[in-house]
């Protein structure tokens, strides 16, 4: 899924430029960040009460690393394979995934992670597009979605992009008002659930730097209803700029709390104003594990919301958008922080 810092017609004109691309772990100039040699990987979520998906496609790969003799990659990439991540139901019908995440946590005691990524006109019609072909498509999704969640224990991220895509003008006009109704009933649907937190997706701090464009167009999608929003869906920012960006636009919302996404944010941002700094820059690692022991009382978690390994798009000789990429995924395993 693609996350802007620049216009969408400045990502027009240089894609073309871009998609010469570069391998995944050929490094820009400049530093990059951590070295890629590390100890051993940590404990499977640990201090997590999030799921852990057994056939996630990093669980997957290392199994086929395993089979193949390459025991070392196999033992780095379980950093992800046994991490707890974001499952994001695709098609027109979410109910199979979201029953199989929901009765594959129940079995354990914890709880599953969601991104509910649907909404018509989804990303501008970019890397990432789709979405329900009309509203009422929409409702009826949301509303398979949150019954198959049922009275299971579940976090919902709500709509990637939806409403920085409204501020920064990405996505027309006379979209915006559909948008943000169905945005608000989608809590709302979602909130029957007696279970269920829901998060409003905004953005990040390199993407809509000033929180005070955020504050209004979230009220008006319905954040009061929800538990809260989230931040830095599949970027790169630093835990210390999302927090203080956090903090400001929670005190514009009376105090909302948020989650933010430590999936890939583990050596921050791509160095430069590079442009398309968002999609596949190399040299990233992966963040915080997940947990819901932030140690701060606005933060309630810190989730791998991206999936590390998915691609981004075909930008830096990536696959599709959201297609899993186990170059990519070793690179952001290895050079994690132990």
């Amino acid at each position: 899924m693609s996350r802007r810092t620049v216009t969408a017609a400045a990502l027009t004109l240089v894609s073309a430029l871009l998609l010469t691309g570069c391998g995944e772990d050929e490094p820009p100039k400049g530093p990059v960040g951590p070295p890629s040699t590390r100890s051993e990987a940590p404990a499977p979520s640990a201090g997590s009460p999030f799921w852990v998906d057994p056939e996630s496609d990093a669980a997957k790969q290392v199994r086929t690393y395993e089979a193949q003799g390459r025991t070392e990659d196999a033992e780095i990439l379980k950093r992800i394979a046994e991490r707890p991540v974001a499952d994001w139901p695709a098609g027109d019908d979410p109910v199979p995934e979201v029953t199989r995440a929901v009765r594959g946590a129940t079995a354990e005691g914890r709880t599953p992670v969601f991104v509910a990524y649907n909404i018509p006109h989804r990303d501008c019609g970019m890397y990432s597009a789709g979405g329900s072909h009309d509203a009422q498509a929409y409702r009826n999704w949301v509303d398979s979605f949150a019954s198959a969640i049922g009275d299971s224990p579940a976090i919902v991220v709500l709509e990637p992009d939806a409403v920085p895509h409204i501020v920064d003008g990405c996505t027309p006009s006379q979209y915006h008002d559909e948008r943000y109704g169905l945005l608000a009933e989608a809590i709302v649907r979602l909130k029957r659930q007696p279970h269920t937190r829901v998060y409003l997706d905004a953005g990040n701090p390199a993407w809509i730097d000033d929180p005070g464009k955020l504050a209004e167009p979230l009220r008006r999608a319905g954040v009061a209803r929800a538990d809260g929003f989230s931040l830095n869906v599949s970027n790169f920012q630093t835990n210390d700029t999302v927090k203080g960006f956090g903090a400001t636009l929670s005190g514009l919302l009376g105090g909302a709390h948020f989650t933010v996404d430590t999936s890939r944010n583990g050596a921050g941002p791509l160095p430069g104003n590079r442009a398309e700094a968002w999609c596949n820059p190399p040299g990233r690692s992966l963040g915080v594990p997940p947990t819901d022991r932030t140690g701060d009382e606005l933060v309630d978690a810190y989730l791998w919301i991206k999936r590390p390994g998915d691609s981004d798009g075909q930008c830096r000789g990536g696959p599709a958008a959201g297609t899993w990429w186990p170059e990519y995924a070793l690179g952001l395993a290895r050079r994690a922080k132990a």
